[in-house]
């Protein structure tokens, strides 16, 4: 089957594209060059780690602005990277001189052939480019370790497959001859014209990603448009849909959702999804594949009340063909949507039903302006689960599941007040600054507000404060923590001013108090989970140059139970509830099977017969999991793959659920084991 695109551009669109001159030299201005040099202090001296701007130091920057410019190798050859080898050892004086014209220089460069590629593409189909989608030919999805291209031909011959690629991923998506031409034409026009709107701030904000993502994720400039954003999202009233977005190579893709959020709860997107397209209602979806991260947030902000369509392709999709649009009305986020919330489950036994509480914790939060003002009723995170203890008390349940799932974090002083909760005094965190001085934070108060059986669920996007609450429940003996991996980040940022923007800085880095950081491994649960969530593609261990794990000394204190001399019995009656349920059956052998399809994704077919049969091949393997779950739960089986996401909201008991519950189960396997509960005198 072939697809013939012969449709040309309109003159006037032709005449605008010719007459549009090419991006005037960039050059860096006083400010930025004054800039460079406080980001360039700033490093040395207020980063956490032991920053040397040195050789070594340049080799990284230099690689990683290359990679930012030109991570998949298609733009530059292998003469334009010799030509500034001279920046190997050069951009630390590049950075501490405030001298920016060599790396100033290679963006040029590198802006030519991106723009020269584009103009070829669009040459490309105003000639009318026979797609036959019949060859044996494969396209490399993963170029980071490819070689440089010696020739341009070369890279003629990697456009030219990418091209046929992204017709045949429209087409498979059933759009015809025209449609698919006109969805490449504004793809690559829309490109091309945001390269030419590039201005010298543009290039400046790319050097210092790679001078601060040189040295870790979390640290990087904000430009004065930049620092707005980031002013408006801590003060939570950005008006959106709720989701924080990551640059994944060409692609947007979704790193969490903000609890309490319009995405999280119309439960259309996931953690990994990668976003192709935006439109607004009544309007058509534009193509943002390639387009810069900044300018998509744009496009998904708006006014509460409106909607946004966004073109989605699923994180478990084996294809980029299998893209849905989906609809999400945008809103604020208030502190009610992220309050704590309590709830009594029960689980039927061989000697009666016995009931449980769980607490959903999305976030730690605190009403600082209410606290500040001297408010004795303002809300937090604590206050809010005091209330749901006390009351789940008062119904009688043998034991509370705390659900941490999902909870990104917030307000340091709530997780350890949290903690006070549950301990009778004694430390909770320790915090290294880059000097090395230790600052422990701990509970003051004496007595408990609960000393019974405590379980903390969680999962890869439990990050920060989360991991600070779950690390010390683990240490003290005070309960289980069952789950996944935490996400791991356990490193504080602060915010500077500059002359001219702002500098967010590494500065700190937590620590338990049995002196393990949080930092890259995050907290490994008790009893383990299967998750779909892939620690590859997120979590701090993901992301480049993170800070590693390592240690300090542990501090004293006293331990409130012996929860590991059981958790070999744990383990083995959870196994065996895991095996008979079908909803965990189903988690293992689904992340199994995700796994190994991601290993074997390395390439895609440009035969379009090919191309659907690996597709649904492999898409029938993940249909027949998700139907051998939905029989053993009494559901009607799936027809297709792609509609396992809309009918999770008819599942009797979808997978998040049977986490709670499972929970829930190890927790009276637990107390059952220990019927004697004296956490609040301490051992």
């Amino acid at each position: 089957m072939s697809l013939f695109v012969t449709l040309g551009r309109s003159a006037a669109l032709a005449l605008l594209l010719a007459t549009t001159p090419l991006l005037a030299a960039v050059e860096p201005n006083d400010a930025q060059r004054q800039v460079a040099a406080e980001v360039a202090e700033s490093l040395r001296y207020g980063h956490y780690a032991d920053i040397s701007l040195d050789d070594d130091w340049s080799r990284r920057a230099y690689s990683r602005f290359l990679d930012i410019l030109d991570g998949q190798r298609a733009y530059l050859l292998d003469r334009d990277v010799a030509a500034f080898n001279d920046l190997e050892t050069g951009m630390d004086e590049a950075l501490l001189d405030g001298d920016l014209t060599r790396p100033f220089a290679l963006y040029q460069r590198y802006h030519e052939r991106a723009e020269a590629r584009f103009e070829w593409l669009l040459d490309r189909l105003d000639e009318g480019v026979d797609f036959a989608f019949d060859s044996e030919q494969r396209l490399e999805l993963e170029r980071e370790d490819a070689p440089w291209a010696g020739r341009e031909a070369t890279l003629d011959e990697l456009w030219m497959k990418r091209l046929k690629n992204a017709a045949l991923t429209l087409a498979i998506s059933d759009q015809d001859a025209e449609q698919v031409e006109a969805n490449l034409r504004q793809r690559y026009e829309g490109q091309l014209s945001r390269l030419r709107q590039t201005n010298e701030e543009d290039v400046f904000g790319l050097l210092m990603a790679a001078v601060t993502g040189s040295i870790d994720p979390h640290s990087e400039y904000l430009s004065p448009r930049q620092g707005e954003s980031f002013d408006i999202q801590m003060r939570l009233s950005l008006e959106g849909i709720g989701a924080l977005l990551q640059a994944d190579g060409e692609y947007v893709k979704v790193s969490s959702l903000v609890p309490g959020g319009p995405a999280e709860r119309a439960g259309a997107l996931q953690p990994a999804d990668r976003i192709v397209g935006v439109g607004q209602e009544g309007e058509e979806i534009v193509n943002v594949v390639g387009m810069r991260l900044d300018d998509v947030v744009d496009m998904i902000r708006g006014p509460k009340g409106s909607v946004v369509r966004l073109d989605v392709v699923p994180a478990q999709a084996v294809d980029m063909t299998r893209s849905k649009v989906i609809e999400i009305t945008r809103d604020t986020v208030d502190l009610e949507d992220q309050a704590a919330q309590g709830e009594v489950v029960e689980i039927a036994r061989d000697d009666g039903t016995h009931r449980l509480g769980v607490i959903k914790i999305p976030t730690f939060y605190v009403d600082f302006d209410a606290w500040q003002a001297g408010e004795e009723d303002y809300r937090s995170t604590t206050r809010d689960v005091a209330k749901e203890v006390e009351r789940l008390q008062d119904e009688g349940v043998e034991g509370i599941v705390l659900d941490l799932r999902n909870n990104g974090g917030g307000a340091l002083q709530e997780a350890n007040s949290l903690i006070g909760l549950f301990i009778d005094r004694g430390p909770t965190v320790q915090v290294r600054d880059a000097r090395g001085r230790i600052s422990l934070y701990g509970d003051t108060e004496s007595g408990t507000l609960y000393d019974g059986p405590l379980a903390v669920l969680v999962n890869r996007l439990s990050a920060s404060a989360s991991e600070i609450f779950a690390g010390a429940i683990q240490d003290y003996g005070r309960g289980l923590v069952v789950g996944t991996d935490t996400f791991g980040k356990g490193t504080v940022q602060t915010l500077n001013e500059l002359s001219h923007g702002e500098i967010k800085l590494t500065r700190a880095k937590f620590y338990r108090i049995s002196g393990e950081s949080t930092q890259h491994r995050g907290v490994e649960p008790d009893i383990r989970f299967p998750s779909l969530i892939d620690p590859e593609l997120i979590g701090e261990s993901s992301l480049d140059n993170a800070l590693e794990w390592d240690t300090v000394r542990e501090v004293q204190y006293r331990t409130y139970g012996e929860p590991r001399q059981y958790l070999e019995t744990l383990r083995s009656r959870h196994r065996e509830r895991a095996e008979q349920h079908p909803n965990f059956h189903y988690l293992e052998q689904q992340s199994e099977l995700a796994s190994r399809l991601r290993e074997q994704h390395t390439s895609v077919s440009l035969n379009r017969e090919q191309r659907q049969r690996e597709v649904e091949a492999q898409e029938a393997e993940q249909l027949a999991l998700e139907n051998e779950r939905r029989r053993a739960l009494g559901l009607e089986p799936l027809e297709e793959w792609v509609d396992a996401r809309d009918e999770e909201e008819s599942d009797e008991e979808p997978v998040d659920r049977a986490q709670i519950l499972e929970a829930a189960q190890i927790l009276l396997d637990y107390t059952q084991l220990d019927g004697t509960w004296h956490y609040a005198k301490g051992t």
